[in-house]
């Protein structure tokens, strides 16, 4: 199946409405992951029905993201608390680089330290659910897990790598590039693209992803919503 870049202009709506819709809430105004999953969210358009439907979906204090070209404007029950523009890119070359260390699997049982890593770490939303949606892989140093990536939203032809971070005692080894490399790997060999997002101030994962083949494709807005009612 030929796969529609058109896909990547929201991917939580691409995968909510796809091969995620098994971790979904909503229906065909808005949706959004399970709370305990990840705190993406999308609407179908722009609109005042929509951002009611989103609203539905949420309880007060609850938080949600939503990917767009621009800034959403809300109100109701709604209210943003913040526009973060992150930068997506993807790789379209079909090959990765030879991975040359050992990883491990990590499953369930490992989520407790996943989660104190991702928090020291912020590479972006991790919650104790994330692990469900793909694979992830992670390196042990002592034991201990100091560098990790998996998979996180994935729709027809595309998967996105997320989660990517390193125990800053064990940085710059090049463990990040192993892991993405390693991933990026497994998703080309399904016939898949794999694709990422980076907060737009990240110089370092910029050109650490450019390295491995990454080019930029978009900007995108996430408007960090809150309700309030």
């Amino acid at each position: 199946m030929h796969a529609d870049p058109k896909q990547l202009e929201r991917p939580p709506w691409s995968a909510l409405t796809t091969t995620h819709s098994d971790f979904a809430l909503g229906n065909d105004l808005a949706r959004r992951y399970q709370p305990d999953i990840a705190p993406m969210a999308a609407i179908r358009e722009v609109s005042d029905t929509c951002l009611r439907a989103m609203a539905a979906l949420m309880s007060p204090g609850e938080v949600v993201g939503l990917f767009d070209a621009e800034a959403v404007s809300v109100g109701g029950k709604l209210v943003a608390i913040a526009h973060k523009t992150v930068e997506q890119m993807v790789n379209e070359q079909g090959r990765a680089a030879p991975f040359c260390e050992e990883y491990v699997n990590l499953t369930p049982a490992d989520v407790p330290e996943m989660m104190r890593l991702t928090e020291l770490t912020k590479p972006g939303p991790f919650s104790p659910r994330t692990i469900e949606l793909g694979s992830y892989i992670g390196i042990r140093c002592g034991g201990k897990l100091v560098a990790m990536a998996g998979e996180r939203m994935r729709f027809d032809g595309f998967t996105e790598i997320s989660a990517v971070c390193t125990h800053p005692d064990h940085c710059r080894r090049g463990r990040a590039s192993l892991l993405v490399s390693a991933l990026m790997r497994n998703i080309i060999s399904r016939g898949e693209t794999p694709f990422l997002h980076i907060y737009s101030d990240n110089a370092r994962a910029a050109a650490l992803y450019k390295k491995l083949g990454f080019t930029h494709r978009r900007s995108i807005t996430v408007t960090i919503l809150k309700r309030v009612g």
